[in-house]
């Protein structure tokens, strides 16, 4: 059987170490508190809950899945509610919200590193609260103070949990084709009537109340997504004094039958006049969604490393106990295998929460030079996270599958699962290809290409002022990187006239930015286990270090010129010549 126990030493590492989060305690007045101590008991009191609590559910809960019964009500599996009222009671849900709503206040990079855990433990858990986070960033950026003080505390403390009902079947990338209409009543109020599908934690009784994040089209707004508005629409509605009211007509009308995540419902949701307040401003609809939506990429991201974390630490794991007659660990492919998997997860790790911590320095920092280049940062990197974490899941699960050989295709030994339960990750909140196409057509253009050329300066300083004991990584970092600005360049100069050609690549684009993304961290890594004094830790770094550079990062080039290649004649049959 699977098992799980939380990377501490590597979150450590990452934290305070590489990253030195304990700048935040020092620069940001609103988290004063939080210094490295109060992170890291934060830390392993969620380490604990995943291993003792959520864990143990991964695998009954996939195999009992959700169920809907004929009163339109959903069940979820055997101990998610109790595991979430304790996940609630100990404060996980609120970490980083605003102590004015209910919230403990702390970093969202300490939300997101419990996150992962979570995600490790149990992911399909995992989609309750962060999609009621999502939720409650939504209405704390565009909500009236009504809004926020109705729904913010209890989304807080778990008490009620949120989900965002963007999806429609003829509407999901294209979000201007939302038929969902929002008439306007007498009291200022609004009836939202339409369909819903793939709506993640849609209908279930975990909690007393469920706030979902709507956006429809106000009936006689123009067309497209110029026309779109955004609503809160509850599962029952509020009373005055905060009590709950009548029940909305909103329905879970089926649960979608899926690959992987079982645990958690994925719901088709019917608005059958159901009572709705608008949020922000009519036909801004789209601005406000994309608050919860891009950290919702995030967030996806972290899932995306939760899984990968899971994946490799298992695969390490049976390759130490299994014997053919010697440890499978000491044949050089399994080993092979070994090390990519830890220098994928462990690299992107140093991605992901530097992330995070970029969005607690774009949000909360007092100097606006600092808040600007922060957003910079979390501009470019989303997308990075989201893809790249949640491909490598995939990868990962698959390579685990591998180093298990045939066991590793047997359910009871739940390493499977990993691969199942991965592959929604690179489809929902924008497929990876959407991704990649934000990346090349918008991130590398906002600001006349400003966050990318921060990140290129950054890295060049790193590698050429790495000492001659690090050469073995800076010097193919310098090379990558010259192959990925002249990439970015050729990128610029093509997309103008022939945006076809420039777009074809862009997932190539992708992977050859975050390897060298990752060859940066790789190098800040070594660096940082040179100061180590547990000598079996610094082996490892870095000789996993090693394996980065020669191996992986390596890859850069062709990747780069794949991408240069461009589209050709391939954009120029039609898609009946294609089909044929």
């Amino acid at each position: 059987m699977a098992t799980y126990s939380a990377p501490l030493r590597e979150i450590s590492f990452v934290l305070n170490e590489v990253l030195k989060a304990g700048r935040l305690a020092e620069t940001v007045p609103a988290f004063s508190d939080a210094t490295p101590e109060v992170m890291m008991e934060m830390i392993e009191a969620a380490a604990k809950f995943s291993e003792k609590e959520l864990f143990p559910l991964n695998a009954s809960g996939d195999i009992e899945g959700c169920t809907r019964h004929a009163d339109n009500t959903v069940s979820v599996p055997k101990g998610f509610t109790e595991a979430f009222k304790a996940y609630s009671a100990n404060g996980f849900v609120g970490i980083c919200n605003p102590t004015e709503y209910g919230g403990l206040g702390l970093p969202y990079t300490l939300w997101k590193v419990v996150e992962e855990m979570v995600c490790s433990g149990n992911v399909a858990f995992a989609l309750y609260p962060g999609l009621t986070g999502g939720c409650f960033e939504a209405i704390l950026a565009n909500g009236s103070e009504e809004q926020k003080n109705i729904f913010l505390p209890k989304l807080s403390s778990g008490q009620w949990t949120g989900t965002m009902l963007l999806t429609e079947p003829q509407a999901g990338t294209d979000l201007a084709a939302v038929k969902t209409k929002a008439i306007p009543q007498a009291d200022g109020t609004y009836k939202l009537e339409g369909g819903k599908i793939f709506i993640t934690s849609g209908e279930h009784e975990m909690a007393e109340n469920i706030v979902h994040f709507a956006l429809a089209r106000i009936e006689g707004a123009v067309p497209g997504v110029k026309g779109l508005s955004t609503f809160v629409v509850p599962k029952y509605l509020v009373n005055a004094d905060g009590s709950l009211g009548a029940r909305n007509p909103i329905f879970c009308s089926a649960i979608e039958h899926k690959m992987g995540i079982h645990g958690s419902v994925t719901a088709v949701m019917n608005l059958d006049g159901a009572i709705g307040t608008i949020v922000g401003k009519p036909n801004e609809g789209i601005m406000n969604m994309f608050v919860m939506m891009n950290l919702a990429r995030i967030m996806v991201g972290f899932q995306g490393l939760g899984q990968m974390e899971l994946a490799t630490q298992n695969a390490v794991r049976y390759a130490l106990e299994r014997k053919q007659p010697k440890p499978i660990i000491d044949f050089p492919d399994v080993r092979r295998m070994i090390l990519q998997m830890k220098a994928l997860t462990e690299g992107a790790r140093v991605m992901a929460y530097e992330t995070a911590l970029y969005v607690d320095y774009a949000h909360h920092h007092p100097d606006a030079a600092v808040r600007e280049e922060a957003n910079d940062w979390v501009e470019l990197n989303t997308p990075l996270v989201k893809a790249f974490c949640t491909d490598g899941a995939v990868d990962m699960g698959s390579t685990a599958i591998q180093v298990y050989g045939g066991h590793g295709f047997i359910a009871e030994h739940g390493i499977e699962q990993i691969l199942r339960d991965s592959k929604i990750l690179c489809l929902y909140e924008g497929t990876n290809g959407i991704q990649a196409m934000d990346l090349v057509r918008r991130k590398l253009f906002l600001n006349d290409g400003r966050a990318a050329k921060r990140f290129f300066a950054l890295v060049q300083a790193a590698a050429n002022g790495a000492g001659p004991e690090y050469a073995f990584i800076a010097e193919p970092l310098k090379k990558a990187l010259g192959d990925l600005e002249f990439t970015t360049r050729w990128i610029h100069e093509t997309f103008r006239s022939k945006p076809d050609e420039a777009s074809f690549g862009c997932c190539d684009y992708l992977k050859a930015f975050s390897l060298v993304y990752l060859g940066y961290n790789w190098l800040r890594m070594a660096q940082a286990a040179n100061s180590s004094g547990d000598e079996a830790f610094k082996a490892t770094k870095l000789t996993t270090a090693r394996y980065f550079a020669s191996k992986l990062l390596t890859q850069v080039t062709p990747l780069c010129e794949t991408v240069k290649s461009g589209a050709g004649d391939f954009m120029s049959l039609t898609a009946a010549q294609l089909a044929a």
